[in-house]
């Protein structure tokens, strides 16, 4: 039996093995398959090309949205990354980020001023033009980017210097681009602003285009110039679009980038902790006031400061600690506030209206902060110079109620009276008799008894 069970074990071997390989082929075969068909619905789908909007100023978190839709463009491998664009202008230093991340890019990016009415002002500029594709929709502008100093008028060998370097950081790549390198010069050194036509005319754009199905066709067939000098053609036939959407990070931080807010979240914080130390024990005004007070210091941190407003606000405290230890009559209070005032109001150099602190918010902040710190300075400086009192001697000067006729000191053995003050018995003295139900005053004290004259 055993013999035969050899026999038929050797002849359903190679059959075994047959089977195998055939369920290894039909594996095989359902896998192409499944790839085949991937392939052909990424061909029936179209190319994909990514889209990120920058509607906001040109600060670091925009700078770090445009860097993040850039690497996962070239992740996904999309035919075409569309920025859209719409700022008043921004940070110089944001700019050189953004610019140099569109220039390192594998995958083209084209900068699209959109919708109507939408401007790319100074900083827009720049990356307009550096952008593989320039594009802008009819109604919008561009242009006027000379270089602008904030608060301070600076001499003409500054200026030209700072001209100067805008206008070649311009000249690098817009000449690569194979655009109009006189007209975007003259947007920096004359702060020349620049319609949609007038930028088509001056071959400053490539396209104009009213919306972005319209921008894909405009764009299909077209060569662009990569920055090594090589030609591509994009291929945007049918082309998909899916809209890179801000991070919960991204907004948060977007939002703390206003100097306003920032200023706000600190008068805020401040005055909860201030209701912390009066109030001890509570604890989540004093959790929360600290969250504030760190994260409009967070928010500051990202904005290019200045170190003469800095040392304004410095002056501003020590001038309301000094209306606490001498009398002004309020002089050094007034003049403390305005320091504060105008170190706030100076306190970010930026080139643009909305980075910069309102002015009614600074001065807002700085006399709601300025009142409350020389009040607070007020109550310490009274606490450390009034005497701690206990016992006996804190009665001094209290008044009270005789319970009983109080004999004078003078007499035999002293009978004493009983007197209430602030809700205690104590036997008492006094110089001259005293009716019974007769308010008294507290002169002093011989050891645990008062010594008491009418009121």
């Amino acid at each position: 039996m055993s013999e035969m069970r050899k026999r038929q074990r050797r002849r359903m071997r190679p059959r075994r093995i047959a089977a195998f390989l055939l369920l290894a082929a039909g594996v095989v075969c359902a896998a192409t398959g499944v790839l085949a068909n991937g392939a052909d619905a990424r061909v029936e789908n179209g190319p994909l090309v990514e889209r990120v909007v920058i509607d906001d100023t040109v600060q670091p978190v925009s700078a770090a949205r445009l860097e993040r839709a850039i690497t996962r463009a070239n992740a996904d491998g999309a035919a075409m990354l569309i920025v859209e664009l719409d700022t008043p202008g921004g940070l110089l230093d944001s700019t050189r980020e953004m610019v140099g991340a569109m220039l390192r890019s594998r995958v083209p990016v084209a900068v699209y001023i959109a919708p109507e009415g939408a401007r790319g002002g100074s900083a827009g500029f720049f990356l307009l033009e550096a952008a593989d594709v320039a594009a802008m929709a009819p109604g919008t502008n561009a242009g006027a980017s000379h270089p602008v100093v904030e608060g301070a008028e600076p001499d003409a060998t500054m200026r030209q210097k700072m001209e100067n370097d805008a206008a070649a950081f311009l000249r690098s790549y817009v000449s690569r681009r194979g655009r109009n390198v006189a007209a975007a010069e003259d947007a920096v050194r004359n702060s020349k602003s620049y319609s949609a036509e007038e930028a088509l005319d001056a071959h400053l754009i490539d396209v104009i285009a009213g919306d972005d199905p319209a921008l894909l066709r405009e764009m299909d067939g077209r060569e662009v110039t990569r920055m090594d000098g090589s030609k591509q053609r994009l291929a945007l036939a049918g082309a998909r679009v899916v809209t890179l959407k801000p991070t919960v990070r991204e907004r948060v931080l977007d939002a703390l980038e206003n100097p306003n807010l920032a200023l706000l979240l600190l008068a805020a914080g401040v005055l909860l902790i201030y209701v912390e130390f009066h109030v001890p024990g509570t604890i989540v005004p004093g959790a929360l006031g600290t969250v504030m007070v760190l994260l409009a210091l967070f928010a500051l941190n990202m904005l290019p400061v200045r170190h003469a407003a800095v040392a304004l606000l410095v002056a501003g405290v020590v001038l309301l600690a000094l209306e606490v230890k001498f009398a002004s009559h309020g002089a050094l209070a007034v003049a403390g506030i305005a320091a504060l005032a105008a170190g706030l109001m100076t306190l970010v150099d930026a080139p643009v209206e909305q980075l910069r602190v309102r002015p009614g918010v600074a001065i807002g902040v700085s006399a709601g902060l300025g009142g409350l710190t020389v009040f607070l300075l007020r109550l310490a400086m009274r606490a450390k110079r009034r005497k701690a009192l206990t016992g006996v001697a804190a009665l001094v000067g209290a008044t009270g109620v005789a319970m009983e006729r109080i004999g004078a000191a003078a007499e035999a053995d002293e009978r004493c009276g009983r007197v209430m003050v602030e809700g205690e018995i104590w036997e008492a003295v006094a110089e001259g008799g005293i009716e019974a139900e007769a308010a008294v005053r507290v002169t002093g004290a011989d050891g645990d008894r008062l010594r008491v004259s009418r009121v």
